[in-house]
This record gives structure tokens, sequence and C-alpha cells, in this order.
């Protein structure tokens, strides 16, 4: 590869670990060892976007609208798909993610929420709903919307997610897509973020 490329093995070696460190080669050693193009999945793929969008989620320029926006693009299409393409065991998941608002714990509720919609995203049957959701959903509202959140805003999440369940159970791809938009607009009102319709 040096002669080829014309490059120094350093520059090899540094190529070849950087391509490892993002999961799209596998190096092996021994006789039959050697460096060899793998397949990643989506959790591997999401941990790269996930740095990147932390990053720009962070910046000035990005706010919660701009973060409810892309959900709203993602998630009403995903529910419809969820709708029509899941099976027993992503109902399984689902309903699994579930949680108890009754619960007053901010970051397990959070992350019980991050697990639902990534479980929704993966009952799309499309790998690439999960790759660009998986950051997306690790993306924090920050301290300034968590303190205003309205008493009874878990609650209102659980039954949004209960809902859209039982509108998965039931194949029906409109009204999932339906009460997808409805809960992103709950989100935006509660969370003090215009709604974008």
């Amino acid at each position: 590869m040096c002669v080829k490329i014309g490059v120094s093995r350093s520059t090899v070696r540094e190529a070849l670990r950087l391509l490892a460190s993002q999961h799209l080669i596998v190096t092996t050693r021994g006789v039959t060892g050697g460096s060899f193009v793998s397949h990643p999945d989506a959790g591997q793929l999401a941990e790269g976007l996930s740095t990147g969008f932390a990053l720009l989620a962070h910046s000035a320029g990005v706010g919660l609208a701009d973060l409810l926006e892309l959900r709203r693009a993602l998630e009403v299409p995903a529910a419809g798909l969820a709708a029509v393409r899941r099976t027993d065991a992503h109902l399984a998941e689902l309903r699994g993610a579930l949680f108890d608002p009754a619960i007053d714990d901010f970051d397990t509720m959070l992350s019980a929420h991050s697990v639902f919609h990534r479980a929704l995203a993966k009952a799309t049957g499309n790998p690439l709903f999960e790759l660009v959701g998986r950051p997306l959903y690790q993306a924090s509202y920050g301290e300034e919307v968590v303190s205003h959140l309205p008493p009874e805003y878990w609650s209102r999440i659980d039954a949004d997610h209960r809902e859209l369940l039982d509108h998965l159970v039931a194949r029906d791809a409109e009204a999932a897509r339906l009460a997808a938009a409805r809960h992103i607009d709950y989100i935006a009102i509660a969370a003090g973020s215009p709604a974008e319709t």
C-alpha cells in the first residue's frame, strides 16, 4: 500500500487505526490476519454521528425548535412505516420501553423516552431510521427547558407512547402518523418552543 499510494508506513498505520476506530475495518493477527472491511451496524455508526450531533446541538445556532423540526420530519413517517412493518418482537420491545409516569426522576424518564423512540425507529425495518434517530434521541434539552416542564409532562408523554403503540398493534399507519405529530406538538408546547406544522 505504501508504494502504491506513495505514503509512509506510519501514514498507512494511522489511516488503518482511524478506519478501525470508526468500525469500518477489523484487524486480526496471525498467519491469516490482516485488515478486513467490516459491516458495522446502526449502533456502531451512530456513535460517530452522535459526537458530531451533540457538538452541533450545543452550538449557539441550534435550538430546541430545530431538534423538534428534525424529529417531526423523522418520527411522523417512521410511525406510519412501523405500523405497517412491525413484528411481534418490535411490539414487545416497544412495550418494554414504556415507563411508569409516577417515577419522579428526569434522567430515568428521559432514558425511557429515548429507548421507546429508538425501538419505534427499529420497527420501521429500515436501519437508516435507526442510524439517524439514535443521535437525535440522545440530545439533551438543556437546563432552561427542563426546569419549565409542566407537572403532567411525563404522564402525557407516557399516554402518547401508549396511544402510538395501540396504533402500531392495530397496524393503523395514518393514526400512528397523527399520534406521532401530536406527540411532537405537545413536546414543543410544553417546552415553550413553537410547533412547526
